[in-house]
């Protein structure tokens, strides 16, 4: 090994590790089960759907968890939240129920999206994902499930990394707990997941 190498598994060892703390340390609060709720109640029971919405990488999560939380039986867009300005925000309804998703809870064009909604039907219902729980956007939400707010492995601190890994789990908190609660079977799925290997196991 050079002066210049490294050491690829003890870096690979101490990132595992860092992680999987960091995802076991995501701290529960009631505000999950408000979450859950919402989305049961507003898209179950009175016919909306979930919009979810980040910038960045934030946002890449947020589109996962809307394309997961349709093949699992709730409606879901994702809006971008810059042409959320430009137009895009005519896809929200009365009865929708919004997912944010922003490490830092002060992003921008998050926290205008959440204005203009607002505006447009006031007292829409938000739910916030964020590694800062004393935000303003965590503030202004109806249910804040925060992160736990851990350093990034990344070496700089700065990269999107431990921050967007935990955003991902909590997503798949939100939709195992809302099939969960919705009472979501095989059948149902196969009817939403016809093609590939998923399709396939899903109907035998």
């Amino acid at each position: 090994m050079t002066d210049n190498a490294i050491d690829i598994k003890a870096i690979m060892a101490d990132i595992l590790e860092a992680e999987s703390k960091a995802v076991a340390s995501i701290p529960y609060t009631s505000d999950f089960d408000k979450a859950v709720s919402l989305i049961v109640d507003h898209v179950k029971q009175r016919g909306g759907k979930l919009v979810t919405s980040g910038m960045g990488k934030a946002g890449q999560i947020a589109m996962n968890i809307a394309t997961t939380f349709c093949s699992t039986g709730i409606p879901a867009v994702n809006l971008h939240p810059s042409e959320a300005q430009h137009g895009d925000l005519g896809v929200l309804q009365p009865d929708d129920v919004m997912l944010l998703v922003s490490n830092s809870g002060r992003t921008r064009e998050i926290v205008e999206l959440l204005s203009l909604a607002d505006e447009l039907y006031p007292g829409i219902p938000s739910i916030v994902i964020t590694g800062n729980a004393q935000s303003e956007l965590a503030s202004r939400a109806d249910a804040t499930l925060f992160t736990g707010g851990v350093p990034e492995v990344c070496p700089l601190g700065l990269t999107p990394t431990t921050s967007t890994t935990l955003m991902t789990v909590i997503g798949d908190i939100l939709v195992v707990n809302v099939m969960k609660a919705t009472g979501f079977t095989k059948a149902e799925y196969a009817k939403r997941h016809h093609g590939g290997y998923l399709g396939h196991k899903s109907r035998q």
